[in-house]
């Protein structure tokens, strides 16, 4: 028996028809390769769809009994799952039972047959289906559920509105329910709002969504939402419009401009034509974009939302909600501000309520009422418990509610050493061995995948030694990651670890910098890792961009060519001096600072130009999701390094100052050349 035959009895392969010829020229050659060539060679032939290759390295794989040979089994079947057949994937599972990869494809298997509509597989499948964490194949089991005769329509409802793009899956969800009677006309309207509202109607994808949805109510709804979509004012000016068609325009006209789609409900006549409901959502609608755009009316529309809505916000998403609290908290010093968070709050999902960052401002908001004579000791006192609930913990929030609180910044006591067998457990674990020999070969999206699967029911002490091991292989990303998941021991060197330690201190402390504030920065923008690259471009430890670095090195005098962006010691260089240069043009402000390193100076520049306000206020209405989370984490790190260097007193307060509001007079000159 030869080698081809060996595998084939020992892994069978479908006939391949035409491929076969070209199957067997490739074997010998891909027979000859060993090791990591073979892994990369079949991820590169996968990538450029060689089948013929990459089924021949599948088969050495296999024949050399590979490490990572499961991988390329599964780039190989994955290829080709539109011609498999059950007894095929059924073979996979077996071959890697409780590996990653067997999951990751049950993922891709239950999408095609999904898509097949071969129902009776998809249902004897998915209860297998570990990981359970794909949208589309959720909307599949409601449905096969819904076929099975279970009531279903809540669960539908929730998998159908959390469709962010149109797939099949959702889809058919949504028809099948909506032809038994399970979804109605006024649930079909709740997901076309929400297509605006997670502002999924600005992607191709997403107007395909809101298309899907509205086709349920025949083809001239339809039609009469794409021209209301294309042309809102054309839309508005119809004197026959109906009012959810209406509706859809004024959504999509509050999301370019909030000040139109206002002047269409005020002047326009279409607060009374919507009705209060209606109208006051779309009133709250034009007051979320107007917040996204920092413009100043935003607070009046929610208020005149909140008028309509009288004791109900119907319809009004979490999102929505969020905007109303962050136009509050921008307007500054308002009569009516603490009680418009507060009302905001109060009716988020209870889910959304117990952010800590409403709950820190909801207690705010509680405080501010009792000091205006607007409630007593008792309300005091929830104000106080509210912040107790959240002080300590490790994040922006909890260290605000702790400061708020006058408690004293400690660090979590150190975990007790783990011991031999914990740390050989980790070692001896083969999801953690094939993740690093992943990540080590430069294929970091597979490892991280395989590697994070692995995690899955580790007690604490399990997670720490993971973390510990990925920290000695200077993996640093999964160290921090798996770290943060403990959460009675706390392993503070392993969650803020320290690498590159003697070269980032002596050039922070070279440029001016608190090395405490780069290790805060550095720990969000890499992970630590140098060889990082942003599908944006920017390289390294500190995610410098290309155009950046060579405006940086001209100033500081550097020689410099592309290449140095990738070494790790000129990549600190030229961060930090760039860093450096975007403080001093903020008069030493780490929040606008940091905001700035990540969205650009000109971003904060606008942003600050509304009334001064407390730090932790700008920073909870910066209009972009990314940039306002950075922000958040980048101070909350650099508290924490400052205890761990013992260089700088670990206050929170005091990195984010007294205020923030527009430039004065003393501040120093616009640097309109930085990048």
């Amino acid at each position: 028996m030869n080698a081809l035959q060996r595998i084939t009895r020992r892994a069978p392969l479908r006939p391949l028809a035409a491929a076969t010829l070209a199957f067997a020229l490739a074997l010998p050659a891909a027979q000859a390769q060993t090791g990591d060539d073979l892994v990369l060679d079949a991820r590169a032939a996968a990538q450029k769809g060689d089948r013929a290759k990459l089924s021949a390295l599948r088969t050495a794989a296999l024949f050399a009994s590979h490490p990572l040979a499961s991988w390329v089994d599964y780039w190989e079947l994955s290829g080709r799952l539109r011609d498999a057949d059950v007894a095929e994937v059924e073979a996979f599972y077996r071959r890697w039972s409780g590996q990653y990869v067997e999951d990751r494809l049950r993922n891709d298997w239950l999408l095609e047959l999904g898509k097949r509509r071969d129902w009776a597989s998809f249902a004897r499948d998915v209860p297998r289906f570990r990981m359970n964490d794909d949208r589309e194949v959720t909307c599949y089991s409601r449905l096969v559920e819904h076929q099975a005769g279970r009531d279903v329509r809540q669960a539908a409802l929730e998998a159908w509105y959390a469709q962010r793009d149109a797939d099949d899956g959702c889809a058919l969800l949504a028809q099948s329910m909506f032809a038994a009677g399970r979804f109605n006309v006024d649930d079909v309207w709740q997901q076309a709002r929400l297509s605006f509202e997670l502002e999924r109607q600005n992607s191709a994808r997403g107007q395909r969504s809101l298309r899907a949805a509205v086709q349920l109510l025949g083809p001239e709804i339809a039609r009469a939402v794409d021209d209301a979509v294309a042309n809102p004012a054309r839309t508005l000016a119809k004197p026959d419009t109906p009012p959810s068609v209406a509706q859809m325009a004024m959504l999509k006209l509050a999301s370019n401009d909030p000040a139109g789609a206002a002047a269409q409900l005020a002047a326009g006549g279409w607060e009374q034509r919507l009705g209060r409901r209606d109208a006051a959502f779309a009133w709250a609608f034009a007051g979320k974009w107007a917040a996204v755009l920092q413009q100043p009316q935003a607070l009046d529309y929610y208020r005149r939302a909140w008028t309509l809505a009288g004791s109900a916000a119907t319809g009004w998403s979490d999102d929505t909600l969020a905007w109303g609290v962050r136009a509050a908290l921008r307007a500054g010093e308002q009569p009516d501000r603490w009680t418009l968070v507060a009302r905001a709050i109060d009716t988020m999902s209870p889910a959304e309520r117990a952010d800590p960052a409403w709950v820190y401002w909801r207690s705010r908001a509680m405080a501010a009422g009792a000091a205006a004579g607007a409630a007593g000791d008792a309300e005091r006192a929830a104000s106080r418990a509210m912040l107790q609930s959240i002080a300590g913990q490790m994040h922006f929030y909890g260290q605000l509610a702790a400061e708020d609180l006058g408690l004293p910044f400690v660090l979590p006591a150190p975990p007790r050493t783990l011991q031999p067998a914990e740390r050989e457990a980790a070692r001896s674990n083969p999801g953690f061995a094939r993740a690093l020999q992943l990540i080590a070969l430069g294929l970091r999206s597979e490892g991280q995948r395989e590697w994070n699967f692995s995690l899955r029911g580790l007690a604490e002490r399990d997670l720490l030694a993971a973390a510990q091991m990925a920290c000695e292989r200077e993996v640093w990303d999964r160290c921090i990651f798996t770290s943060d998941r403990s959460k009675t021991e706390i392993d503070v060197a392993q969650r803020f670890p320290t690498p590159h330690r003697a070269e980032l201190t002596q050039t922070a402390r070279r440029v001016g910098l608190d090395p405490a504030y780069v290790y805060g920065l550095i720990r969000q923008e890499s992970r630590f890792i140098t060889v990082a690259q942003s599908g944006a471009g920017a390289s390294g430890l500190m995610q410098v961009m290309p155009g950046t670095a060579r405006i940086v090195a001209r100033r500081i005098g550097l020689d410099y060519k592309p290449a140095m962006l990738h070494d790790p010691e000129t990549n600190l260089l030229l961060g930090t001096s760039y860093l450096k240069m975007v403080l001093d043009n903020f008069a030493g402000s780490q929040p606008m600072a940091t905001a700035g390193y990540n969205a650009g100076p000109n971003r904060p520049r606008r942003w600050r130009d509304a009334p001064t306000v407390e730090p932790a206020a700008w920073i909870e209405a910066i209009p972009i999701g990314e940039t306002r989370d950075y922000v958040k984490k980048v101070l909350s790190n650099a508290v924490y390094y400052a205890a761990v260097l013992g260089s700088t007193p670990p206050s929170l307060k005091a990195r984010l100052g007294a205020t923030i509001g527009p430039a004065d007079a003393s501040a120093p000159p616009v640097d309109r050349d930085l990048p």
